[in-house]
């Protein structure tokens, strides 16, 4: 198996391009065969809410449903910031598949004894 892959988004739809290359890139790992993690913040809390991850950033971009869709498919997880998310006053219940509340120490429990960082 090849090495951990963390994503860590910051951006929600007010940056769909940026939402976007960030989905590509862990898409791109889980595909790969990487374990995979998004680790989501900010604004960016919200893509893990079902029904939330909607549109097509720009012309000729993958549809963002459908990113997300081959993230989980690939075996790919989100780790969403409990503190980002609590201050927004979101439904843990609308949480997608592979979607999970969890903060740094999870982060870095997942990461273990390393993995390749990308941060948007």
């Amino acid at each position: 198996m090849s090495g951990k892959a963390v994503i860590s988004l910051t951006t929600g739809l007010e940056d769909a391009e940026r939402v976007t290359v960030a989905f590509l890139v862990a898409v791109g790992a889980a595909e790969e065969g990487r374990p995979t993690l998004m680790f989501l913040t900010k604004e960016a809390v919200r893509l893990a809410l079902r029904g939330v991850a909607t549109g097509v950033a720009c012309a000729g971009c993958p549809p963002l449903p459908d990113l997300v869709e081959r993230y989980v498919n690939a075996g790919g997880t989100f780790l969403v910031c409990p503190i980002c998310f609590n201050a927004k006053g979101l439904d843990e219940t609308q949480l997608i598949k592979s979607a999970e509340i969890g903060g740094t120490v999870v982060m870095w429990r997942w990461i273990g004894d390393g993995a390749t960082t990308f941060s948007y």
